[in-house]
């Protein structure tokens, strides 16, 4: 039997910055992955998944460092070898999608030349066999030929994504690491680039890790499920035991918050508190403080990772033996770093020790047909009739037209949230954009209706043009980009307080500690004189929409606010901005393409397909009850794992 692929060995990743106390990010972590194998990497946000990931790469960087253990690929210490030493094995035999797709590309090289490097480096292929290459590429991840020759300013969020992913398998690796390779895609797309990555695996036997926040997709894709928690795997588990028996209990807090949006009433739980601070002294488990299920041992004795009895679906607890003679690895048993999980399954009888649950046993956010009923009724404030909008490109002597919003029309509820779903390049962003002066209608008009009377979106200039921003605010796609990296999080704030609201001194600090505990980032001492890139993926978009709500707006463009977001989080702001609907006025129009969070937060949902709405109506018979082809395709690829469970 062939030795894994790739095997992290007490791997421990430490972080050395000069103006903050050190800390281990990644704590003695050990793992293999097989060929040919679909691993699947969760837990929250700032949890270590990207550092392990950089640190399997070799890609970390000061202050950061691997302080201890070894990283093994195919045979061969990878651990301390220099860059230029690894330069060979990179896009040939390793190759990734990393996390920020918008920051992936070289913005003033065309993709084609991006491509050609990649390609030309590391095979026999020249000139037109190269492009041929990349056509078969852009076939696999569903993009047009003519987006060859393009710049990234050029392509959508989602479009940027694909192209990364298709530049990952170009030539054909051994290892792929995917570090949120669908994330700001919709369902179908989704589907379908993951499901061709799930065929070329297993023709051509690569392995692969993939790392996500869209716990449905990985268990659906995913042979193994490796659970993350605070720099440590607390649980190694195969993914069909793990729906019928997770383990531990951040395992059943994570799988709680998915649920089937097509559901009447949609449940999900979160995760209360936040992750610990790893850079102070910690005693026991490190869950401890959040877990419903912790008995006297968790606050002393720290658990460690190691193999349970598995149960047959008789509920008796046997030991994995592997069949030498087959040549195959055999079903292990599931590890997993819980006292509480093995005394419930070597020695249930303990006294004090909890009921064996499979949900987690926490805060619930749930969304009823009711509260949709009543959010009709609310007044309108803004119309958009019959808009179109046409970009036209200058190559040379020659003017291209493009029409990417087709005669749309609609409406906005104070106090309702409308869901404005579709695919990368459908035109959901372009319609944003309008709607805040940013970009203005080639035909048509835009009127919202302000508490201080009617304003023509499309004609507002100057200092009308700043005041009717006050009234509309963004949280935009990309966290990475939308903060300043040379400025604090307390100086970002402060902007809009200082605008619009007039705001200094003592009432400006205790506003913005206000803000940061609004989205959960908590002490807001900790968080103040932080940059944002210090700051994790789902942590920045929690500042940006807090920025969003300092201004104090009557509407709010939401532009996949959650798509970076860790799924304990993803609750907590949903319900979030629930709550901002229900105790004010204020419209949200929430740009997604996770049908879960549109049924979870919108009362209206409009389907946009190639620039033209083409289904619209409440949430629940939208989803349930689709009439238009392209919805229907939405709704079956939305992933339901625990079908069969």
């Amino acid at each position: 039997m062939p030795g894994p692929l790739l095997e992290v060995k007490n791997l421990t990743v430490r972080y050395e910055p000069k103006l903050h106390r050190p800390l281990n990010a990644v704590e003695d972590v050990s793992f293999t992955i097989d060929p040919g194998e679909f691993v699947g990497l969760i837990g929250e946000s700032g949890s270590g998944k990207s550092t392990l990931a950089n640190a399997i790469l070799r890609l970390v960087e000061r202050p950061g460092r691997i302080a201890a253990g070894q990283i093994l690929f195919d045979g061969l210490d990878i651990t301390t070898m220099s860059q230029e030493e690894l330069r060979p094995y990179r896009w040939r035999d390793i190759s990734t999608v990393f996390q920020s797709s918008m920051n992936s590309l070289n913005p003033v090289t065309r993709v084609e030349p991006q491509f050609r490097d990649a390609i030309e480096l590391h095979s026999e292929l020249r000139k037109d066999e190269v492009v041929d290459r990349i056509k078969e590429l852009f076939d696999l991840v569903m993009i047009d030929h003519r987006f060859i020759t393009a710049y990234p300013h050029e392509l959508s969020g989602g479009m940027k994504q694909r192209v990364n992913l298709a530049l990952a398998l170009a030539n054909d690796p051994k290892f792929v690491l995917l570090d949120e390779p669908t994330t700001g895609l919709d369902v179908v797309v989704q589907q379908s680039i993951l499901e061709n990555v799930r065929r070329l695996q297993r023709e051509h036997g690569f392995a692969v890790l993939l790392i996500s926040h869209d716990i449905g997709t990985v268990l659906d894709m995913s042979d193994r499920i490796l659970v993350m928690y605070a720099g440590r795997i607390v649980e190694e588990h195969q993914t069909h035991a793990l729906l019928r028996d997770p383990l531990h209990p951040y395992t059943k807090g994570l799988l709680g918050s998915y649920a089937d949006p097509r559901d009447e009433t949609v449940r999900i739980t979160y995760v209360p508190g936040r992750p610990p601070d790893l850079s102070r002294e910690h005693t026991g488990c490190l869950f401890a403080p959040r877990c419903p299920e912790k008995i006297e041992r968790c606050l002393s004795v720290e658990p460690v990772l190691s193999p349970i009895a598995s149960v047959v679906p008789g509920g008796t607890a046997v030991e994995a033996v592997a069949d030498v003679s087959s040549g195959e690895r055999a079903e292990e048993p599931p590890f997993v770093a819980c006292h509480v999980a093995r005394l419930q399954r070597e020695a249930p009888g303990t006294a004090g020790l909890p009921a064996k649950t499979r949900r987690f046993q926490g805060p619930e956010f749930v969304k009823s047909v009711g509260e949709t009923q009543e959010a009709l009724t609310n007044e309108v404030f803004l119309r958009v009739k019959d808009v179109r909008k046409t970009f036209r490109t200058r190559r040379g002597f020659t003017v291209e037209e493009n029409e990417v919003i087709k005669g749309v029309s609609f409406e906005l509820r104070r106090g309702m949230v409308t869901a404005l779903v579709g695919q990368s390049g459908s035109g959901k962003s372009t319609i944003a954009k309008m709607i805040t002066g940013v970009e203005r209608p080639t035909s048509g008009e835009i009127v919202f209706q302000a508490k201080s009377g009617p304003l023509d979106v499309g004609r507002v200039r100057g200092a009308e043009l700043a005041r009717f921003r006050k009234l509309v605010q963004m949280v935009f796609q990309d966290p990475y980009s939308s903060l300043n990296p040379n400025k604090t999080l307390e100086y970002i704030l402060s902007r809009p307080l200082r605008n619009h609201r007039n705001m200094g001194g003592k009432e400006l600090r205790a506003e913005i500690d206000s803000l940061l505990e609004s989205v959960a980032l908590t002490p807001p001492g900790h968080y103040r004189g932080r940059y944002g890139y210090e700051l994790s993926g789902g942590q920045r978009q929690r500042v940006v929409i807090a920025r969003a709500l300092a201004a104090q707006p009557e509407l709010v463009i939401a532009d996949e606010p959650i798509s970076s977001l860790d799924v304990s989080i993803r609750a907590e702001i949903l319900e979030l901005l629930h709550k901002l609907v229900q105790d004010s006025d204020v419209g949200i129009l929430y740009i997604t393409h996770d049908l879960l969070s549109a049924r979870m937060l919108a009362d209206e949902v409009i389907v946009l397909n190639d620039g033209e709405i083409v289904e619209r109506g409440e949430a629940i018979d939208v989803i349930r009850n689709p009439k238009d082809d392209y919805t229907r395709r939405l709704v079956e690829a939305i992933p339901n794992p625990f079908a069969a469970v």
